[in-house]
């Protein structure tokens, strides 16, 4: 399939309409659809126009910029988000949790302070999980004490997956031998995320180009592998937006591709691979 046309059977898939929908969908999520990602939009949208039992892409387009097309929109834009994440991914960034941030954090929890860590697109849940095993092994009655995570997400099907916290067996060796021992339930298909760390979650819909509900401070920000889908004027916005919420000493964790940008490279300072501590602005 050319980049400039893509042919099938059923649909005709020409670069305007590519452009059109890209348009469309980086005005409501950000995210950056390059030319060499032509094919990957078609494949993904044609289960759509099939679902709608619509005839070509005109009718598409015209559906979700229409007055009834809202709900489509949202479908579009979530069958766009890509979503691949696994259990303890980027390790490094649990041993850093575990070593330098967790001490200090279990000790205000038991003086009966507050303890927060946001997990910005979440996806299927296996970041937020991982995070909350970490903390399960240095507090195991951390339910019992004023300690959340937070997970957001654009696609509320995924959301939908993470809140079950059921997997398949595969992925099950991903999770640390002691943490699978202690907090999962293997059964014959898949296995479950025991209770003690989904109670410690919440899980909500956010599109990260709205506006936060939230207001923080949190702890620890994982936002990992999102804002190599944005642009670059939109990745420095949006990594000040989170800073803001950041204490002091509070830690950003990003993907191994990313790079902090803009304003927020006043305020951090590297503090591990991809791991970035939250530092006092200095005086004029």
């Amino acid at each position: 399939m050319s980049a400039a046309e893509t042919t099938n059977p059923e649909f005709r898939f020409t670069q305007t309409h590519f452009r059109q929908i890209a348009s469309t969908v980086e005005k409501i999520t950000g995210n950056n659809f390059p030319d060499s990602k032509q094919t990957l939009v078609y494949s993904r949208l044609v289960r759509r126009l099939r679902a709608l039992n619509l005839q070509n892409f005109d009718d598409y387009i015209k559906l979700v910029n229409s007055a009834n097309g809202q709900n489509e929109l949202h479908q579009m834009a979530e069958a766009l988000t890509t979503n691949v994440t696994k259990f303890f991914r980027e390790d490094h960034h649990f041993t850093h949790l575990k070593n330098k941030i967790l001490a200090s954090l279990v000790a205000r929890a038991k003086e009966g302070g507050r303890v927060r860590i946001w997990s910005a697109g979440c996806s299927s849940g296996q970041e937020p999980y991982s995070i909350a095993l970490q903390i399960l092994q240095a507090l195991p009655d951390a339910r019992a004490h004023n300690v959340r995570i937070l997970a957001t997400d654009f696609n509320t099907k995924v959301l939908s997956i993470a809140k079950r916290g059921c997997y398949p067996l595969e992925e099950l060796s991903g999770i640390p031998a002691d943490m699978r021992n202690a907090w999962t339930e293997k059964h014959s298909e898949h296995f479950e995320i025991d209770d003690a760390a989904k109670n410690m979650i919440e899980y909500r819909p956010l599109n990260l180009m709205e506006s936060w509900p939230m207001k923080g401070p949190f702890d620890a920000i994982f936002c990992r592998n999102v804002m190599i889908y944005f642009t670059q004027d939109i990745q420095a916005k949006l990594w000040s937006r989170m800073v803001a919420l950041l204490p002091t000493n509070a830690v950003l964790y990003i993907g191994h591709s990313e790079r902090i940008s803009g304003d927020a490279t006043k305020l951090l300072a590297l503090d591990g691979i991809t791991t970035y501590r939250k530092v006092e602005r200095a005086s004029a």
